[in-house]
């Protein structure tokens, strides 16, 4: 491996928060789940959510990721968490094999086999450490797509082993049918080849998840999605973020195959009618509040919200051509621009000179916001989104119609869902759209012969959303059984 990378192979390098978990002081062991979670914030939020509707089952959770997640994430404990925990979720932190300063967005694929070549070494020792009181039962470990090693790991110590699907149903099928070679997809001498699988709508190269492409440049994640679709019988469950109104057909396509339970939508409980205090999820970067006094004074359904979540940079082009687009719409803005954490060449991810100054009386700019309260927001008409599956389905349980702006992995798939099958947004077309196009777009959404209609059926996903995670809803009833399928038989305490 690279020296530059500098490895560090076993967590005993760095010293971090321990975490523990109280016990209930009754007797019997206690029951808990171990949430490992790649270390990402579009990874953590889900399984958080997850936890804590496992947790409202009378279940103990404890969330394991990455260190380099482990700085970002304590910034968001409130002055009540100690850094052991949030939202009554313990936390534990593992070594990836690198150095915190290494630039893993810069080589993914080095990071990836670094991750899998220590990983579970390390996942191994930490559920070694904290489990090793007979006064706990560990239950189950529930792993998402990027970590699949974890249920090697579950299998060493005799724990089951369910996968937490972060990403649509649609993508779950359309992989399990690619890396199983159960149907034909496009090849580089066939590049338009429209794909039909059961239960989905028809597909052409453009709606495809990144991975999968014939010109893919990636080399570790199409070999992780490989080995882990083709060996789904190491998982006793396939847990769902979607629910069954959303993707009935196509959840109905893999019962034959390899079932997938729904259990979502995961947002933030707030966007379900509850309690804003009980979101319990982390924002690894500082939100500008001072947008929601902004759309305080804006006109209901008026602001155009854009924002390419955590991960994506986009091209100066790119960048060029919204911001063309939103001063030639002179309707009220609120864009996202995180700034790049690392230099950026050719002017990527940053707003084109003089652009605040001549729309500094039409709309706002912020570093990052939170997005549940924006999305949430009477004054928002519509969000420009890269198609994440986080950000399209808080904005399905918000109501809010979309643009899809889609960029790589399962974002294009997602936006396919969005125009076709959801039919709450429209997509720009183009992978570098002109100004004019995304002004099209925008239109269409806000106030074109469309509109009604895409917001009318946003409204009604949003009710589907929250009957589905009701109390008697069907994702409900898949927890309810789900912890009962834990529950029995009973598990042999880790060693």
């Amino acid at each position: 491996m690279a020296e530059e990378a500098k490895v560090v192979a076993a967590d005993e390098e760095k010293k971090l928060p321990a975490s523990t978990v109280a016990e209930d002081g009754h007797g019997g062991p206690e029951n808990h789940v171990l949430l490992v979670s790649f270390s990402a914030q579009g990874h953590i939020n889900p399984m958080l959510l997850l936890g804590k509707r496992l947790a409202s089952k009378g279940i103990r959770i404890t969330l394991a990721t990455t260190e380099i997640a482990c700085q970002r994430m304590l910034k968001s404990l409130s002055n009540e968490e100690s850094g052991e925990s949030i939202a009554g979720i313990g936390l534990l932190f593992f070594s990836d094999g690198l150095s915190l300063d290494y630039d893993r967005k810069a080589n993914l694929d080095l990071f990836m086999e670094s991750l899998g070549k220590y990983g579970p070494i390390n996942l191994s020792n930490l559920i070694k450490d904290h489990y090793r009181d007979d006064s706990k039962r560990l239950l189950c470990i529930v792993t998402n797509p990027f970590v699949p090693w974890a249920a090697d790991v579950a299998a060493e110590h005799g724990i089951p082993c369910a996968l937490h699907w972060i990403q649509p149903c649609m993508l779950y099928a359309v992989y399990y049918r690619f890396f199983n070679k159960l149907n034909e997809f496009p090849t580089l001498d066939d590049l338009e080849r429209i794909i039909d699988l059961p239960g989905l709508p028809s597909m052409s190269l453009k709606d495809l998840p990144t991975f999968i492409l014939p010109t893919s440049p990636f080399g570790t994640f199409p070999k992780l999605f490989s080995d882990l679709f083709q060996n789904l019988q190491k998982f006793k469950w396939v847990l769902g973020n979607s629910f069954d109104h959303l993707e009935k057909d196509i959840m109905d396509s893999m019962n034959d195959l390899c079932p997938i339970k729904p259990i979502g939508p995961l947002v933030p409980p707030s966007l379900l009618g509850q309690d804003k205090e009980l979101d319990g999820t982390v924002d690894m970067w500082k939100s500008d509040d001072s947008c929601i006094e902004w759309l305080d004074q804006q006109i209901p359904t008026s602001v155009i919200y854009v924002s390419f979540g955590s991960i994506v940079t986009l091209p100066a082009a790119q960048m060029g051509a919204i911001a063309h687009a939103l001063t030639e719409t002179k309707r009220p803005f609120l864009w996202v621009v995180k700034p790049p954490e690392f230099p950026t060449p050719d002017g990527a991810g940053q707003l084109p000179t003089s652009f605040l100054e001549e729309t500094k009386d039409q709309g706002k700019v912020v570093a990052w916001s939170p997005q549940t309260r924006v999305l949430s927001h009477p004054s928002v008409g519509c969000f420009l989104t890269h198609c994440g599956w986080n950000s399209t389905l808080e904005a399905i349980c918000s109501g809010i119609p979309l643009i899809a702006y889609p960029q790589w992995t399962d974002q294009p798939t997602n936006a396919k869902l969005i125009v076709d099958v959801f039919k709450n947004g429209v997509r720009i077309n183009g992978k570098d759209p002109t100004a004019e196009e995304v002004k099209r777009c925008i239109e269409e959404v806000m106030e074109g012969p469309r509109a009604e209609e895409l917001r009318k059926n946003a409204e009604g996903l949003k009710r589907a959303a929250l009957e589905a995670v009701g109390e008697g809803g069907s994702s409900d009833g898949n927890i309810e059984s789900l912890v009962k399928e834990m529950m029995v038989p009973d598990h042999e305490l880790v060693k």
